[in-house]
């Protein structure tokens, strides 16, 4: 839902700025911007005119490059102005090594600011902070990934209600782990519909 042309319109029009990912909602931009990005670094981006930026993180034994290429080349794009205030393409390739092991990821955006890797690397480091801590505690401490439930819309069906669960815990107040909530939710009737209801007991 992030990347839709209506929420970019509202953000504009609140005065703000939008880097939206791009993913299989916008297939057809999202496959253009990924062709522009593929053909301009076969071709050592030679005749393209863009900012590029490089950071390198090490910690916990985890070795972190993240480069940033963004564009103003808008040509290739299908219907660039249905997107208000469009401005700008970039790719962030990331590649991650731990315990020898290289995992590279490539993400693609589009942005309503000019081509500044300094701007767009601080809204992608946002971004992907959040979605790693949700992914973090969805599988750590949920146990997202030992879920066998694979036919028909139960997949789907038992996501939606953990990410509920999830933001239900995160709103109660207490203070104690994520995981002792579970654990006096599922032995305290109370506690329970406290957290369900935002009763007070």
């Amino acid at each position: 839902m992030g990347c839709q042309m209506d929420i970019a319109a509202q953000i504009i029009n609140h005065g703000g700025d939008y880097s939206l990912g791009l993913k299989g909602n916008q297939e057809s931009l999202h496959e253009a911007v990924e062709d522009y990005f593929a053909v301009a670094k076969a071709a050592d981006f030679k005749a393209v005119k863009y900012d590029y930026a490089e950071e390198i993180d090490k910690e916990h034994g985890r070795l972190e490059t993240r480069r940033y290429w963004i564009c103003e080349d808008l040509t290739t794009l299908p219907k660039p102005e249905r997107w208000k205030s469009l401005c700008s393409i970039d790719m962030v390739e990331r590649e991650t090594i731990i315990r020898g092991k290289t995992t590279l990821e490539q993400r693609f955006f589009i942005n309503s600011f000019e081509a500044n890797t300094k701007t767009f690397a601080h809204a992608v480091r946002s971004h992907w902070g959040i979605e790693n801590s949700r992914h973090w505690r969805l599988d750590v401490v949920i146990r997202e990934d030992d879920c066998r439930i694979r036919m028909g819309n139960a997949p789907g069906i038992f996501a939606m209600l953990r990410h509920l669960c999830l933001n239900l815990f995160q709103i109660e107040s207490s203070q104690i782990s994520l995981k002792r909530k579970q654990m006096k939710a599922a032995l305290n009737d109370d506690y329970r519909a406290k957290v369900i209801f935002g009763l007070a007991f």
